[in-house]
């Protein structure tokens, strides 16, 4: 209605049955308009009073004296939260309830749970963002009296309002009034709430969606209560079986659609898995001879599997040490003598333990220097397979690189027994 008809402003309730009066609400031309009418309410010492338009208008935030929200204070609290609860519970369950020693890892430490902290700080500080809005806003207010006035509906296309509440310490239904028409409003409404009682609460549907949303959230605690409190012979319930319920044999059960009843249908004759031919017995086993008569060989593979020449040279001789540091020299040291860190750890507890010296020559009568006169195939048997307290290595070093610590092997051999004569005339005299 005109500001002009009006003379007093109801308080409680009026002759239209209207409820009880809850503000005024005032209209202005323009944004510039509306940001200087807040600056004289707040001003004016006004505090419960709030200005709506189709968009954000610049500069009106300072004009209403509205402070800095402590909305980041509440975000980063949560994120806190989350971080720190994130770590207590992988602590607690890691390194507290269930002490898993995995390969001698640490049972807790901070960059494993990292990952999982930045998770839950992440969802604790959205929830503290959607919630901590809702709730310092005081929503939903989807019965609030506003929705009741018709010029409020231009709120969101073209309209500029500014709405006092009669519950300010400051508000006199003679001066508020004159204080927007000096403020330059173009007109003024009473606003009332509703007469009836019941839609001044919160809408019964929306108190039925809370009700319904908080009950069905409890399900699954109440299914996981019961599912650690019970005991059942039966499979668990699986709602993705992917492929744990298919029709399948096990090895010695019967099956109808063979003629002998049998599941287990052995090995088709004639094949061999995959990689797994190893026709070559030099290569694969250090024999040579076949048909019965095989024996050590006392020479190298001439060929790799895949064709290529097998050639004993620098190559080879670097890939071997370098396979003979990592697996040979814990026990038979660099220099092959048998004098590796393990022996050495040994002999320090008071214990006595000789690991094989691979480099030792036989004496005159030929006794000792068992590697040295050890065939070449031999050695390659006992890397793959083991002798005595040495486990193999068969599963741990490859075909071709146990050749290489073969050829390491006997330079070993070579360079700690090497005579005069193994010298080259041309180079004896640079000797000393």
């Amino acid at each position: 209605m005109s500001t002009h008809d009006e003379t007093t402003v109801p308080t409680n309730g009026n002759e239209n049955g209207d409820g009880e009066l809850y503000g005024v609400l005032a209209e202005f031309d323009t944004p510039g308009e509306l940001v200087e009418a807040a600056r004289k309410v707040n001003d004016a010492g006004y505090t419960d009073f709030d200005c709506y338009s189709p968009f954000p208008v610049h500069g009106i935030d300072p004009a209403m004296g509205i402070k800095r929200t402590i909305l980041p204070l509440l975000v980063f609290g949560g994120g806190f939260t989350g971080a720190i609860g994130g770590l207590a519970l992988q602590w607690y369950c890691n390194a507290h309830a269930w002490t898993w020693n995995i390969s001698g890892k640490p049972t807790w430490s901070i960059p494993a749970n990292i990952p999982i902290a930045y998770e839950c700080a992440i969802l604790l500080s959205v929830f503290a963002t959607f919630f901590g809005m809702w709730i310092l806003n005081r929503l939903p207010q989807v019965w609030h009296p506003l929705f009741r006035q018709d010029k409020f509906a231009r709120v969101t296309d073209d309209a500029f309002l500014l709405g006092i509440e009669a519950r300010d310490r400051r508000f006199d239904a003679e001066k508020t009034r004159q204080l927007l028409l000096d403020a330059g409003a173009i007109s003024i409404e009473n606003v009332h709430f509703d007469p009836d009682p019941a839609k001044k609460a919160m809408p019964k549907w929306i108190v039925a969606f809370i009700v319904a949303s908080t009950a069905f959230a409890l399900i699954p605690f109440a299914i996981a209560a019961k599912a650690r409190n019970s005991y059942s012979a039966e499979p668990h319930i699986h709602i993705f079986p992917d492929m744990d319920f298919q029709p399948k044999y096990k090895s010695d059960t019967a099956m109808d659609l063979f003629a002998d009843g049998r599941a287990n249908r052995g090995e088709i004759a004639g094949t061999v898995a995959r990689g797994q031919l190893s026709a070559d017995d030099v290569f694969y086993r250090g024999l040579e001879g076949g048909d019965g008569g095989e024996k050590w060989t006392t020479a190298f593979p001439k060929f790799y599997p895949d064709g290529r020449e097998f050639a004993v040279n620098n190559e080879l001789m670097q890939r071997g040490k370098n396979r003979y540091d990592i697996y040979c020299t814990p026990c038979h040291g660099y220099d092959g003598r048998g004098q590796g860190m393990v022996p050495e750890r040994v002999k320090a507890g008071g214990g006595l333990w000789q690991a094989r010296n691979l480099v030792e020559a036989p004496d005159k009568d030929g006794k000792g220097g068992v590697v040295v006169q050890m065939p070449n195939g031999q050695l390659f048997n006992t890397i793959s397979n083991g002798y005595n307290t040495m486990m193999g290595y068969a599963a741990q070093i490859p075909h071709a690189d146990r050749w290489a610590i073969v050829a390491y092997v006997r330079a070993l051999e070579r360079a700690q027994n090497a005579s005069l004569d193994d010298v080259p005339a041309d180079k004896r005299g640079s000797l000393r």
